[in-house]
């Protein structure tokens, strides 16, 4: 492999400042869902013809699956990095459909966010950074799993803003773990040198085959802010439709990355 398509190293994160992401996102979420009022429920969102009761519903999922791990044996090793999640929860889409509707059908939504939020807190978090888990793609530490949760809970915090029109605080540190964790994914499915991708404050990666800058400005640059990214590569928005919103901005001839998006939906 050249130099120029040389794969990223995965990214370390601050297992301490995760947890507390991790945590203060989820009481923001369980905020927003106090005060929803029962029609809310039956609202459509922007995931497929999922209401705003499958999105609670999946949010208990996502968090309790952590949990519900620990009924397993530890596991001997790590078998996955965080740049492969992403993959593999593409590929568990059906089954995850399935069991969020079970559960939104079998509970009321927002009571069981509150008690997967209790259990989460009082079986998960205290565990040690480095405790493996089974997890989809491998088993995992726990620090890895926890940036996963910070990427499940702002993107769905999003979605549930956007289905009830109400406005939803985003943790900054879970913003920033998940906006340099899909950063980091394009660079891995694109690895090269040819475009930089900034989106600040907190993120920068090189991606795409093709002549790499040593110098200088690069050739190739796209531009845009943490939610817009983070829509992007969710495939909440498109790489058209953000263009067109004038929400990114792309120089150079190879700065079309629409191509290479969603990473994750």
């Amino acid at each position: 492999m050249s130099p120029a398509a040389r794969k990223p190293r995965p990214r370390r994160y601050d297992p301490q400042k995760t947890r507390a992401a991790v945590t203060a996102q989820l009481a923001h979420v369980q905020e927003a869902v106090r005060a929803l009022a029962p029609g809310h429920l039956a609202l459509p969102t922007r995931l497929g013809d999922w209401t705003v009761r499958e999105l609670v519903a999946h949010l208990s999922l996502t968090l309790g699956s952590l949990a519900r791990a620990l009924e397993h044996p530890v596991p001997a090793r790590a078998e996955a990095t965080l740049l492969e999640w992403p993959s593999a929860a593409a590929g568990l889409a059906s089954g995850i459909d399935e069991r969020t509707r079970a559960l939104a059908a079998a509970h009321d939504p927002a009571a069981l966010l509150e008690r997967t939020a209790v259990e989460f807190a009082e079986a998960v978090l205290p565990l040690p950074d480095d405790r493996l888990l089974a997890s989809r793609p491998g088993a995992m530490t726990l620090a890895d799993l926890l940036v996963t949760r910070c990427v499940e809970l702002v993107v769905h915090t999003d979605d549930l803003a956007a289905a009830t029109g109400r406005e939803i605080p985003f943790d900054r540190q879970a913003v920033a773990a998940t906006t340099r964790l899909l950063a980091d994914v394009l660079a891995d499915r694109a690895p090269g040198g040819s475009v930089e991708l900034r989106v600040p404050p907190f993120a920068v990666v090189q991606c795409v085959a093709g002549p790499k800058h040593t110098r200088g400005t690069p050739p190739n640059v796209v531009e845009t802010d943490p939610l817009t990214w983070i829509r992007l590569a969710t495939g909440r928005t498109t790489w058209a439709e953000a263009r067109e919103a004038a929400a990114v901005s792309a120089s150079g001839e190879r700065s079309d990355i629409g191509g290479y998006l969603p990473l994750l939906s």
